[in-house]
Order: structure tokens, then C-alpha cells, then sequence
């Protein structure tokens, strides 16, 4: 979860499917660095159209959720957004 992605390598750029981010920490396509960049990108969209509403954050059973979890609420508490 920690490893730092190489941008230029495609198979470790954030990628979405049917259910949200996909991707691998073994491989680096699932890591910190993407949940901060798609948190913050979130944070982004939501103060550009007005949305000041809570946002719901849900994990799932895998292994890095609890870590991924901590670091997308890091990024939503520091900008401003109440977390459910």
C-alpha cells in the first residue's frame, strides 16, 4: 500500500471499474498515493459545485481497506468535509 506508483507505467495509474478504483497493492496499482490524489480530486469536485453535504465513505473486506480508509479521511478532514 505503500509503494510509490511510477506514473509513466500504465498498469499502476489509477484506474476505475464498474465499482471504483481497481487495482493491486502487490503491483502497485492500488496504494496511498492513489486514494490521497482520487480523495483529494473528490474534494476538488465537490467545492466546485457547491456540495457541502456529507460525504458516506464505505470500505470493503480487503486486506488495505482499513489503511486506505484512514488516509482518504485524512484528506477529507483536512479539507473541511463531514465524513459519515
Amino acid at each position: 500500500f505503500s509503494l510509490q506508483p511510477d506514473a509513466n507505467i500504465p498498469a499502476q495509474q489509477v484506474s476505475f471499474g464498474t465499482s471504483g478504483h481497481r487495482g493491486s497493492a502487490f503491483d502497485r496499482a492500488f496504494n496511498e498515493w492513489h486514494v490521497l490524489a482520487i480523495s483529494q480530486a473528490i474534494c476538488e469536485y465537490r467545492k466546485s459545485r457547491g456540495i457541502n453535504g456529507p460525504l458516506f465513505l464505505g470500505i470493503d473486506t480487503h486486506a488495505v481497506s482499513p489503511a486506505a480508509q484512514a488516509s482518504a479521511l485524512e484528506v477529507l478532514a483536512a479539507n473541511g468535509v463531514d465524513v459519515m
